[in-house]
């Protein structure tokens, strides 16, 4: 039986790649992007919702369907103002989950980044885990995170600290092994397939994936 999926962050590297895959596939017969605004994409399953995420009356009745994937987050230089960075990478997606349940959506597919910890004393890894952790309280019945370490293949300008990374990462990943495979970098387009590949498994619980598993299962 075809899916629906709800979509957020379809703007990003790996919310583009994902929606893609979604509107490539058989197995999803109709897909809603909710967005602050229009997507540069016409498709026949596309729906998209120009909605206002601090204002959940803007999007609580386009959250209906059977997966809602979170692909939402910024970054300090786009969003320099911590309270309004915390509404982004915290807020939105803990009420877009909450809405998940309230409407009968079963499953929620987050993306997060390796690291994140309640009690890290960086504020992107602090922020993450307590994304996470409030996630998990709502209740849903299928909730998997996604951790992946540096994204590589960016389509766009890469900012000089990105290029800089990737080219430190491509020297060293062959070197971590064991534990230490989980901060190897990772492609947005392979964090993508792994979450629609997860998304088709009738699964019920918490799942975490770490960048090493979540290669397994591009």
């Amino acid at each position: 039986m075809a899916r629906r999926a709800i979509i957020i962050g379809a703007s990003g590297l790996i919310g583009s790649k994902l929606l893609n895959l979604l509107l490539d596939s058989r197995d999803y017969d109709g897909v809603v992007s909710l967005a602050r605004k229009k997507l540069q994409k016409n498709h026949a399953k596309l729906k998209q919702e120009i909605v206002k995420f601090d204002q959940p009356e803007t999007y609580l009745k386009f959250v209906a369907g059977d997966v809602l994937f979170c692909c939402l987050g910024t970054t300090q230089k786009q969003t320099p103002d911590k309270e309004e960075y915390y509404k982004i990478d915290h807020d939105y997606p803990v009420n877009m989950a909450r809405a998940a349940l309230d409407n009968g959506v079963k499953e929620f597919h987050f993306v997060s980044a390796i690291g994140a910890d309640v009690t890290s004393s960086n504020f992107y890894l602090k922020t993450k885990g307590e994304a996470e952790r409030d996630l998990k309280k709502v209740g849903l019945r299928t909730l998997l995170i996604y951790q992946p370490s540096l994204l590589t293949g960016r389509t766009r300008k890469k900012r000089l600290g990105e290029r800089v990374f990737a080219v430190i990462m491509k020297v060293i990943n062959p070197f971590l092994m064991g534990g230490l495979k989980k901060y190897k970098s990772i492609e947005g387009a392979a964090v993508a397939s792994a979450i629609y590949n997860q998304s088709l498994k009738d699964k019920k619980g918490v799942f975490v994936y770490t960048t090493d598993k979540i290669k397994k299962r591009a």
